[in-house]
């Protein structure tokens, strides 16, 4: 049955992602540099890989996040949304402010791209938790 959290887990993330990156997706777009068309939607909308790859990342990261938290022996909602907030917001943003400031990228990067890792890490921890 742990299958089954790991992929409602990464549903969730997925799915919350996609409301993230839609609602924020014009400044994601600026900031990022995504080359658009003159509809101004992305030149490369239509290929599958960004989203497929994604997916998959999601299923990796949710059955990794059981794995870690189960071994660590953190067994509550609040104890593992904690810790995941805090693997996102002390290792993953910035992480990916690291890679961001030497490419040269706007800081509202950083804000829209970790503002969604925290989030994410943090409802894939709390569905995880749930089952």
């Amino acid at each position: 049955m742990e299958i089954f959290n790991v992929l409602a887990a990464a549903s969730a993330s997925f799915v919350f992602g996609a409301i993230w990156y839609m609602v924020l997706s014009d400044p994601w777009m600026t900031a990022s540099g995504v080359a658009r068309d003159a509809d101004g939607k992305p030149l490369n909308s239509s290929n599958p890989r960004p989203y497929i790859l994604s997916a998959i990342s999601a299923i990796v990261v949710a059955g990794m996040m059981r794995h870690v938290l189960a071994a660590s022996g953190v067994t509550s909602i609040p104890s593992g949304a904690i810790a995941w907030f805090g693997i996102g917001a002390f290792l993953i943003v910035l992480w990916i402010m690291m890679n961001n400031e030497f490419a040269g990228k706007p800081f509202q990067l950083t804000v829209i791209d970790g503002g969604y890792a925290v989030i994410g890490c943090t409802l894939m921890r709390v569905v995880l938790m749930a089952f």
